[in-house]
């Protein structure tokens, strides 16, 4: 079975919309595209490598057409990421859609249960960067087994958010983490089972 891993650039209130560019994602009339590059330091990227370790990867539509029409010309970047399975999840794009046969080893997938397929099949683990929709999808199913959010101090009060309503309760533990000079917090949180519930000073 493959693990699945979330990894996100995520504001204190939970916003993951558009952190690279002004023009990533401007949708719902988003005005603050490019909110994490104010905080990028030397330590950010050098923390940020073991997130780049090569794994299959598991999109939104929206997420792959942004990296197909990039990733193929900045492959320097991110090592094996144009050489890794690609999985899409689209009701709208097909195997034979330029923006998919542009970027090699890409699949288009339709659906919960083709993810699940995915999951329990044998190959490298999955990991899925942006995707806001495709994020609460799995939530909703409890499909994530591994979270690496990357914190950062800024609070934008609206865009796309990490989590949904729909989320299925369930708990993790801090494995792994960095601060940054910037203030970025880098944090790894791997599944831990069902929420448990207490009183405070019991």
């Amino acid at each position: 079975m493959r693990k699945i891993t979330v990894l996100s650039f995520i504001t204190l209130d939970g916003v993951m919309q558009a952190p690279g560019g002004p023009e990533e994602d401007p949708s719902e009339d988003f005005k603050y595209g490019g909110w994490s590059a104010p905080f990028d330091d030397e330590a950010a990227g050098k923390a940020m490598q073991k997130q780049l370790e090569p794994a299959d990867l598991l999109l939104g539509r929206k997420t792959f057409e942004i990296f197909a029409n990039y990733w193929p010309e900045h492959g320097d970047y991110w090592p094996g990421v144009n050489d890794v399975n690609k999985y899409a999840l689209s009701n709208t794009l097909t195997d034979s859609d330029p923006v998919v046969t542009r970027w090699k080893n890409s699949t288009i997938i339709q659906n919960v249960d083709d993810i699940k397929k995915l999951k329990n099949s044998e190959g490298p683990d999955l990991k899925i960067w942006g995707s806001s929709k495709l994020v609460q999808l799995l939530l909703k199913h409890d499909l994530v087994d591994e979270f690496w959010l990357n914190i950062h101090p800024v609070v934008l009060g609206k865009g796309k958010r990490l989590f949904g309503d729909e989320s299925m309760p369930g708990s993790f533990t801090l494995v792994e983490s960095t601060a940054t000079p910037s203030g970025v917090i880098l944090a790894n949180y791997k599944k831990a089972g069902e929420v448990k519930v207490g009183v405070m000073g019991a």
